[in-house]
């Protein structure tokens, strides 16, 4: 995985931090698919993921209308309800709008 490059703000961030329940049981396929069903879906404009005990996964989309389409895709209703029945212990989702953004610069390449 690497970091999302996103358009110039503003954009959407659903930021979802989570703590795991013990064991995968059907999580990690379940997590990949999440991945692949996102970028199908209008307005997705890319995901970052971490997990070291305490989970972050930010996606990022074109606005607040296409966040909220995603959390209704029936594929992805189904993750959330195993999710809260089986693989998180805690866990908080927060939309945020990204009003500025900003990196390393990309690498010369007459360097």
């Amino acid at each position: 995985m690497s970091i999302a490059r996103t358009p110039e703000p503003p954009y959407t961030a659903v930021i979802f931090t989570s703590l795991r329940t013990p064991g995968d049981q059907g999580y990690a396929r379940m997590s990949e698919r999440m991945v692949e069903l996102a970028a199908q879906q209008p307005g997705f404009l890319g995901i970052e993921s971490a997990r070291e005990g305490l989970g972050i996964t930010v996606s990022y989309w074109s606005d607040d209308d296409a966040a909220a389409a995603w959390k209704q895709v029936h594929e992805h209703v189904v993750a959330q309800e195993r999710g809260r029945s089986t693989w998180y212990e805690d866990y908080e989702v927060r939309i945020a709008t990204v009003t500025r953004a900003y990196g390393k610069p990309a690498a010369d390449p007459t360097d």
